[in-house]
């Protein structure tokens, strides 16, 4: 976000950053936002002659599998370079509705950048990586068996968990008036179907009913227009503005986003599907227990009833009991949150995971010179 330093630059990175287009013709403005808010296959010109004639350059790592991905595939080959690519959003680990949704062709304009995906082949971007990165063991195996050639590494995504050891309450509390006096549920993710806030906004009038006090908090950017002008709509169907705060998009790391966490009772993730979840490891850090879905993601850090509750959407009295739970017991969200902190701090620092990262790319950069220049 515009004004906020780069976390990347305050640990010492040297960040540089690329002019991107969405290659499309002919669309509305609303629906290109949406599409570069949710990583859409982009294209950069510029990018291309910047890694080709960037001096030093030693390992190109790639957070991107389509036309952006296959640029920096294409320069690490020439320039005999190892080439890794992380998988963040899933490629194989996902609902086959979602997949169908993400792989339909754009029904509006005309997409010129079809052309640029044929000639950069970014189909063989992940059969011709030096190493494949995903954040969990499910979306690994898959990999494995859709490129069973190829090396597939474990890496999952971490939190600056020095962030979060301070009280950031009173910045939430001075931004949104509104939590005084009020037991919070927060829901964090950008304002989009995948993320389901309609789903728990069905679910909350029950919930109200059993707590009065309880207020939903809902923290996310909008990517989704007219997703996010029926939730809204939906909200005052069900005249539950003074039970639902929607506080808009909060860049990571901001005091407001993570006082809020802190304040929480709980947060609650009811995505259709997640790879991983970040979410849960920053509301673990900010010391708040957690209730998610059964995604991947989820399933892969909460063990259920221990550091947290897992539920199925099919079965939406799971939510509510686990919700009952928590704010029945004081103890019961304070130990749940404990335990969730004490696996952040163990295995999710960033500072413990870029060191492994920094490993990955030594050996990598070791193994690429042997094979260049052989003894």
């Amino acid at each position: 976000m515009r004004g906020q330093p780069d976390p990347l630059a305050e640990v010492g990175c040297e960040v540089k950053r690329f002019p991107a287009c969405v290659p499309i013709w002919g669309i509305a403005p609303e629906r290109r936002r949406q599409m570069v808010a949710v990583g859409g296959n982009l294209m950069s010109f510029r990018l291309i002659r910047e890694l080709w004639q960037e001096p030093g350059l030693a390992v190109v790592h790639a957070h991107a599998t389509g036309r952006i991905g296959a640029i920096g595939r294409m320069v690490a080959k020439h320039r005999r370079l190892p080439f890794l690519v992380s998988i963040h959003g899933g490629v194989y680990d996902l609902p086959a509705a979602l997949k169908q949704s993400l792989n339909a062709p754009e029904s509006q304009g005309w997409e010129w950048g079809k052309l640029c995906g044929i000639l950069l082949r970014t189909r063989r971007i992940l059969s011709e990586a030096d190493m494949i990165v995903t954040c969990n063991q499910r979306e690994a195996a898959l990999i494995h068996e859709h490129h069973p050639d190829q090396r597939v590494v474990v890496q999952p995504h971490g939190v600056p968990v020095h962030l979060y050891q301070n009280d950031h309450r009173g910045a939430a509390r001075a931004a949104f008036p509104r939590l005084e006096g009020r037991s919070i549920l927060l829901a964090v993710g950008r304002i989009d179907a995948v993320k389901n806030q309609g789903w728990l906004v069905e679910q909350m009038p029950e919930v109200f009913r059993r707590h009065p006090r309880l207020l939903l908090v809902l923290a996310g950017a909008a990517t989704d227009q007219g997703y996010a002008d029926a939730l809204a709509r939906r909200i005052g169907q069900l005249g539950m503005e003074k039970n639902v705060l929607l506080v808009g998009g909060l860049p990571p790391g901001d005091p407001r986003l993570i006082g809020l966490m802190q304040e929480a009772r709980a947060v609650v993730l009811p995505s259709v599907s997640e790879t991983f979840g970040l979410v849960i490891l920053e509301a673990w850090a900010a010391g708040t227990a957690v209730i998610s879905s059964r995604t991947t993601g989820a399933k892969s850090l909460v063990e259920n009833g221990q550091n947290g509750f897992l539920f199925d959407l099919e079965k939406p009295g799971e939510l509510h009991a686990g919700i009952d739970e928590l704010w029945r017991s004081d103890t019961l969200a304070d130990q749940m949150a404990a335990a969730g902190r004490k696996r952040v701090i163990a295995a999710f620092d960033t500072r413990v995971l870029a060191g492994r990262m920094k490993q990955l790319y030594e050996n990598l950069i070791e193994e690429k010179h042997a094979l260049c220049h052989p003894a």
